[in-house]
């Protein structure tokens, strides 16, 4: 691992290490803030599925749990792009809950909260970023894509090795055939 990823995934991870903290901790400071999203989740997601719980503190223990928990594994190097792309996913619903400037008549607050929200939204692109880091290695995609390339140019390349040998075999019986007709005009008087 390069230095700038030792440094860097720490760095992006510790907000989520010491704001997942405190949720797991104390979700029902948080609660009150996270009940409209609560509210939205548990009507369009929950009833089909049953994964998330319907109560918003237990909805941001969940999600506190789930940062806490990737920005460790993000933190350590540790499945860096499914840390990355969990840290990505429970930070559109925090951000919504917790920053919600547009709701907010102070301007003052109204502004702190859309700095919140603007910071949020980098921290997003550079999860999102760090999802698809692949190390400087080609992506998967992109080895599967080379992989099929390669494997149809070998199958092609023994289906002409095959022509040419059954044309080898037909030319050669070919020539025996004429080589004994040939040999037997000679005979003939």
């Amino acid at each position: 691992m390069t230095v700038l990823r030792r440094v860097a995934r720490p760095l992006l991870a510790s907000m989520f290490v010491s704001g997942g903290f405190t949720a797991v901790r104390d979700p029902q400071r948080l609660a009150p803030a996270a009940a409209p999203v609560a509210d939205v989740l548990s009507s369009s997601v929950s009833p089909r599925t049953s994964l998330l719980p319907e109560d918003p503190e237990r909805l941001v223990r969940l999600n506190g749990a789930v940062q806490l928990g990737a920005g460790l594994l993000l933190a350590l190097g540790r499945a860096p792009r499914l840390a990355s792309a969990a840290l990505a996913v429970t930070l559109v619903p925090t951000t919504l809950a917790a920053h919600r400037f547009w709701e907010i008549e102070d301007p003052e607050e109204r502004s702190a909260q859309r700095i919140h929200f603007l910071k949020n939204a980098s921290l997003l692109g550079g999860l999102l970023i760090a999802a698809a880091d692949t190390h400087g290695k080609p992506s998967l995609a992109y080895r599967t894509r080379h992989a099929a390339a390669h494997a149809s140019d070998a199958v092609a390349h023994r289906a002409h090795q095959a022509a040419d040998l059954v044309g080898g075999a037909t030319g050669g019986a070919v020539d025996g055939v004429t080589g004994a007709v040939e040999a037997a005009r000679k005979r003939l008087p």
